[in-house]
């Protein structure tokens, strides 16, 4: 790609969200969305291969609807109130219309389609710019109108993202829309909660952001795609896959890993609110996205494939060195003690 062109892609990939974040008014953060969509999607058209244009064709026409539904909510609320503000939204079309758009941007379910299928049509650097820092600007927004939103509605969006998140890769070959399902598992949580605590929110998807990079980044070291190319991983950097085994246990929240701490705290949180049923629910929709996980790790570490088939153990080879790696994978891992300090800022 010309450096003009990639120094441009990556300005406006930073200052999209930022524009979005730090507008109060609807055009904007509507703006910012855009420019932030037009810099990812040649990205993804990156790749010259039928299965990267039939990605970005998707993301384009999601995006490009839900870029619609935005600005069609704020204007039936401008038109209401006289003001384009966005904490003052007291229309209920227009908070019907605003959340349906942004669970698209997200790829809450039921409106979680595109996002598998992009992620899986793209590379893995792309892939987890479009599972983190993309997922900033529709979630600000979320926290500005939360008081406005239809909670109820909030609370079936995540349980069935929760529920798709989970059910959804638990045939998946593929890493890739593994990551996706559990983006869409994760996100599923955090929108169960926003209404309630926002500040929670926003730690579950900070620490979500730390996990799920430092997963993409053992992929990318790793060089498998598939759950079968796990299979030889071992032979490659064996240190390393077994960071990424607890890298995998921590991204299904479980004790005494940094995964287990938002999970815990937002059940806390809901059974303060008296919601023991969603709490349930939660709990035990997560143990489908436990399932996956495990079987990746299963795949990583105990099986080895026969010798009469194709797959051979990989040379090791020097590899770039990643300085980034080494802080992610020790966030994603052992944040779990400084829980009280953080229940503090909460």
């Amino acid at each position: 790609m010309n450096p003009h062109a990639s120094m441009i892609i990556t300005l406006s990939l930073i200052m999209g969200p930022l524009i979005t974040i730090s507008s109060n008014h609807w055009i904007l953060a509507w703006t910012g969305l855009e420019i932030s969509t037009l810099a990812i999607t040649p990205l993804i058209a990156k790749q010259h291969h039928p299965r990267a244009i039939e990605a970005t064709i998707k993301y384009f026409l999601t995006q490009a609807t839900a870029s619609t539904l935005i600005l069609s909510s704020s204007i039936i609320n401008a038109w209401t109130l006289g003001q384009w503000d966005i904490t003052q939204m007291s229309n209920n079309t227009s908070c019907a219309i605003l959340t349906t758009a942004l669970a698209i941007k997200l790829g809450l379910a039921p409106f979680h389609f595109w996002l598998p299928e992009v992620l899986q049509g793209t590379s893995t650097t792309t892939a987890l710019i479009l599972t983190t820092w993309q997922k900033l600007a529709p979630l600000s927004l979320l926290v500005m109108t939360t008081q406005s939103l239809n909670t109820p509605l909030l609370l079936l969006l995540g349980l069935m993202s929760t529920l798709v998140g989970g059910w959804g890769g638990l045939n998946q070959p593929q890493l890739r829309k593994i990551m996706a399902f559990s983006s869409i598992a994760h996100l599923g949580w955090m929108i169960t909660i926003i209404t309630f605590s926002p500040k929670l929110m926003l730690l579950t998807f900070y620490t979500y952001i730390t996990m799920t990079t430092a997963m993409f980044l053992m992929i990318k070291l790793l060089e498998t795609n598939k759950i079968s190319m796990m299979m030889t991983s071992w032979t490659k950097l064996p240190t390393l896959n077994t960071i990424m085994i607890l890298i995998l246990m921590s991204l299904a929240g479980l004790p005494p890993l940094t995964g287990f701490m938002p999970k815990w705290l937002i059940l806390q949180e809901l059974t303060k609110q008296h919601m023991f049923i969603i709490a349930t629910m939660m709990a035990l929709l997560s143990l489908l996205s436990l399932f996956f996980y495990l079987r990746i790790s299963y795949c990583a570490t105990i099986t080895l494939p026969p010798n009469s088939t194709n797959y051979l153990q990989q040379w090791r080879h020097k590899t770039n060195q990643k300085p980034y790696l080494a802080p992610m994978a020790t966030l994603s891992i052992t944040l779990l003690p400084i829980t009280p300090t953080l229940l503090t800022l909460l």
